[in-house]
């Protein structure tokens, strides 16, 4: 209302200072501002109300959201993992705030259809993006978008950081990361890399690591992981790098082999398949990632209530057991962290995809 009557007094009154009635609205407490309206002509004073109810629906809309169903975009389609973490987290938060939260699969141009429908949407926190890797780095890929990743959403929560395995399929015989280079620099292009697809988390963070370690793998991108992994069953396929949570079951069964894995820490599901960086990389980690985003523009207060709910279910032993399913790493932390997490990652990943030149024609 304060906004209201300073706005309003600058129209009414020229020449004054807008601060001045800021200020002084401020100050008033809201019996005497009453009292004081009614010493403005009616219509000056019908102008205040209208004015005021106005300017004021982004504080009603934060102090009663959600006041309908809000949905959560996931730019890729249903079944994968990271759908599947959506809907635990829509189902958790729906309890919570006694409102229905549906999860809406908008797939396309490498999760841009998804993300571009939640930028335009309306900032009012009924419209969530569950966003990927892919919201960071498609500005690296993509000679145009329909969205800024940097302007168009505010960051709620970092949720999940999800490792990247390397497998050689069992006719090449390749069970170490050492064995791996040494084969590959010694037959340099003969080995092939199969990834789930061009530009993917998996796609450059092998690249990454065939930058740092000197070596080059003749690149295959596939349709998803799907296809690629039924050339690797069938020796089609020499390496493939890939989302440790679809690998996980075949490495199991020993189908083939793992080499390493990208994380910081090794997998509680193969705790002896060692990481990139106990393989004589010190410091070399890279993920795929899970957060929650919202249009720019959302209310703080439903940033804040979205980010304190999150953080409850990532702690919770809920959260750990649906995290667990996909030796999923749980992420956590304020706004401000997620924020300074993606532009983290924009800094790490523009040069590899400017180097290894990864785009989209």
């Amino acid at each position: 209302m304060v906004a209201a009557y300073a706005a309003i007094a600058r129209v009414v009154l020229p020449g004054r200072p807008v601060r001045r009635y800021r200020r002084a609205a401020r100050r008033m407490p809201a019996a005497a501002m009453e009292e004081t309206m009614q010493y403005c002509p009616t219509p000056v004073r019908a102008l205040l109300v209208a004015t005021a109810l106005a300017l004021a629906p982004s504080a009603a809309s934060a102090q009663n959201w959600p006041s309908r169903f809000v949905t959560v975009v996931v730019s890729f389609p249903a079944g994968g993992p990271t759908d599947v973490l959506a809907r635990a987290i829509a189902a958790d938060l729906a309890d919570k705030l006694a409102q229905q939260f549906v999860v809406e699969n908008r797939s396309g141009a490498g999760g841009n259809v998804g993300a571009a429908s939640v930028a335009k949407a309306a900032p009012d926190g009924h419209t969530l993006l569950f966003a990927t890797t892919s919201v960071v780095n498609n500005r690296f890929m993509y000679k145009s978008l329909a969205f800024d990743a940097d302007r168009d959403f505010v960051p709620i929560v970092l949720i999940s950081k999800t490792p990247i395995v390397l497998v050689a399929s069992q006719a090449t015989g390749l069970k170490s990361l050492d064995a791996l280079i040494a084969r590959a620099k010694a037959n340099p292009g003969k080995l092939n890399l199969g990834t789930p697809g061009h530009g993917t988390a998996a796609h450059v963070t092998a690249e990454s690591l065939q930058r740092l370690a000197g070596f080059k793998l003749t690149h295959v991108p596939y349709r998803g992981s799907a296809p690629m992994i039924a050339d690797l069953l069938g020796n089609q396929i020499d390496v493939v790098s890939d989302l440790l949570p679809t690998q996980i079951p075949l490495l199991k069964e020993g189908k083939y082999a793992g080499i390493a894995l990208t994380s910081s820490t090794r997998s509680a599901a193969l705790p002896e398949l060692p990481t990139v960086a106990e393989s004589g990389f010190p410091g070399f980690e890279a993920t795929s990632w899970n957060a929650l985003l919202a249009p720019a523009g959302t209310p703080p207060d439903v940033v804040r209530r979205l980010n304190t709910l999150v953080n409850a279910y990532l702690q919770s032993e809920k959260g750990r057991q649906d995290l667990a399913k996909f030796d999923m790493q749980a992420g956590g932390g304020s706004s401000e962290d997620l924020k300074a997490f993606m532009a983290s990652e924009v800094t790490k990943w523009g040069p590899i995809f400017k180097a290894a030149n990864i785009t989209m024609e």
